[in-house]
């Protein structure tokens, strides 16, 4: 009897470090593989349709706020507004995909290169990697709701990375980007 109660306990401990475990386990993956541009690995990581929704329906949001209730209401702010969408929407659906955020990390070793943050000082030198997630204070919101504020420097609100367990993985679901009148859980 006392055997089945430890390794009930065991296995209870297992699972629990496993729940708790993954988000941080998924955090350093995502790192890890935007240090490295891996593309494909971020994959593993990130469910992209889901985070395009999600940016699309604050960016939607973002603009009926910006344009007021008046502009919106009229028949040229709603075609102004169809247009913007249309517009945004391809923006998102075209940057948030593996080659979207390739070209965003091949962009950054170009600007890093240019500003001459290079490992090493030499010329020819890799560039110092990407590191978003470096300084980014992780919390639990609920049991199954992940948090990672990344700190986009003075006068910025943070980046809020939302993570949920799908399957035997946790994967980015949501990017608050916290525009002024985005959606907040």
């Amino acid at each position: 009897m006392k055997k089945l109660i430890g390794i009930l306990v065991l296995l209870i401990a297992v699972v629990a470090a496993w729940w708790f475990g993954g988000p941080y386990l998924t955090v350093h993956g995502l790192s890890k593989a935007i240090e490295q541009r891996d593309t494909a690995r971020l994959e593993r990581y990130v469910d992209f349709p889901r985070v395009r929704t999600s940016l699309r329906a604050q960016l939607n949001d973002y603009l009926v706020r910006q344009a007021g209730p008046e502009v919106a209401a009229s028949p040229f702010g709603a075609l102004l507004y169809g247009l913007g969408d249309q517009l945004g929407g391809a923006a998102v659906d075209t940057m948030v995909t593996p080659t979207g955020i390739g070209a965003m990390l091949q962009g950054h070793v170009l600007w890093k290169r240019g500003r001459n943050e290079l490992q090493g000082g030499e010329a020819l030198g890799a560039t110092e990697p990407a590191r978003p997630l470096k300084n980014a204070e992780h919390h639990f919101e609920a049991l199954d709701r992940f948090v990672v504020d990344v700190d986009r420097g003075p006068g910025q609100p943070p980046l809020k990375v939302v993570l949920e367990p799908q399957g035997l993985r946790w994967k980015v679901v949501d990017l608050q980007l916290g525009m002024s009148g985005s959606r907040n859980r």
